[in-house]
């Protein structure tokens, strides 16, 4: 193992904490306080919120446990763990969690991300000028071009890449030995995969939703390190808001700070909590502006559904894809929505939050 530290992190091919890759779908998503992307030139995981060591990462209790016996494992034999793969929806901590994994290696890490790879040969130019032990985290993995995947194959399993010298009928190969070392990559579509790269990864870590109540001790950490003093329940106001999503909270509690900032509030207590968000138009239950306009809809202009996507999108105004990837999502998940073979049908909880009284028949609409 090198004694380098994780500190000397370098983005390659402009991606990185920072200078993000568009992601697909992003849109109307990219805009959103409520966002789990980040919005404009925020930071995928502000820098100085994330935790540097793995016991400073707050919540997914079991895969910490995975990860720590794996790197201590790795630690005891002195060689670089095997490949790592994150996977889970975005802003739960896969870009903090590769950055402590080569922390507590004590290497340095490599950075990119599938879009800013164009072709095998930009990979191939990477793998090049690794180190032995260096971690190269690879956001968006799923994003590769197919020519590169390949590449990326044969560099993780047999430490090597191939070179090609010379074009058309007199190129020939040169095989470059590697030094060992670590890929973590990270993906929020781990489906899209080809199974002979998901095979090469010797682990595969999950990120789930947080609760609310880990999403409660996650923003307690992060108004410290911000200077926030927050009173009793402000916390929990801000965990109730933040769709399970630390990257939400850490979001809201900007705001909130910039609330209490103009306001010279010495205490964030949860009434400004509240006036501050609502100011965003996000309610107690993380429902922005989108997420309430698709609920009215179904409710108001359907008669809570049945609804086809085409008609609803067009009730509200926005694309079918939009409602679908950006809106849908959240509002399934919560139960305020069913989809059916017929189409989107609000469910009693739905009604109840826009303070209506559901139909007599909504069990059966389901």
């Amino acid at each position: 193992m090198t004694g380098n530290t994780a500190t000397g992190m370098t983005a390659m091919n402009g991606a990185g904490p920072g200078n993000e890759q568009v992601n697909e779908g992003a849109g109307e998503e990219s805009l959103r306080m409520v966002s789990s992307q980040p919005i404009g030139n925020e930071p995928v995981s502000d820098e100085e919120l994330r935790p540097q060591v793995l016991d400073g990462f707050i919540g997914q209790p079991r895969l910490k446990a995975q990860l720590q016996l794996f790197l201590d494992a790795a630690r005891k034999r002195e060689v670089p763990p095997d490949h790592i793969l994150m996977s889970g929806p975005p802003g739960l901590g896969k870009t903090t969690l590769a950055m402590i994994t080569a922390n507590e290696l004590g290497v340095p890490i490599r950075v990119t991300s599938g879009p800013a790879i164009q072709h095998a040969g930009d990979l191939a130019s990477i793998l090049s000028s690794l180190d032995a032990g260096e971690v190269l985290f690879i956001d968006e993995i799923h994003r590769l071009p197919r020519a590169a995947e390949e590449l990326l194959y044969i560099a993780m399993e047999d430490f090597r890449v191939d070179v090609m010298v010379g074009k058309g009928p007199g190129a020939s190969s040169i095989p470059l030995t590697l030094p060992r070392f670590t890929v973590i990559g990270a993906t929020t579509r781990e489906g899209m995969l080809p199974s002979p790269l998901r095979a090469r990864f010797g682990f595969t870590a999950h990120l789930d939703f947080y609760p609310r109540e880990e999403l409660e001790k996650l923003v307690e950490r992060s108004a410290a390190v911000l200077g926030v003093m927050l009173g009793d329940g402000s916390a929990q106001e801000l965990s109730l808001r933040s769709r399970g999503t630390p990257r939400i909270a850490n979001r809201l509690l900007r705001r909130v700070r910039d609330w209490a900032t103009v306001h010279d509030l010495d205490i964030v207590r949860p009434d400004a909590v509240r006036e501050a968000l609502a100011l965003y138009q996000i309610d107690s239950e993380g429902l922005d502006r989108l997420d309430l306009a698709v609920l009215h809809a179904v409710v108001k202009s359907f008669n809570g559904g049945p609804v086809g996507l085409n008609n609803l999108a067009a009730m509200v105004g926005e694309e079918a894809e939009t409602v679908e990837t950006v809106c849908e999502p959240y509002l399934v998940r919560e139960g305020f929505l069913i989809r059916t073979p017929k189409g989107r049908v609000a469910t009693t909880k739905a009604w109840e939050h826009l303070g209506l009284t559901p139909r007599d028949d909504v069990s059966k609409l389901f």
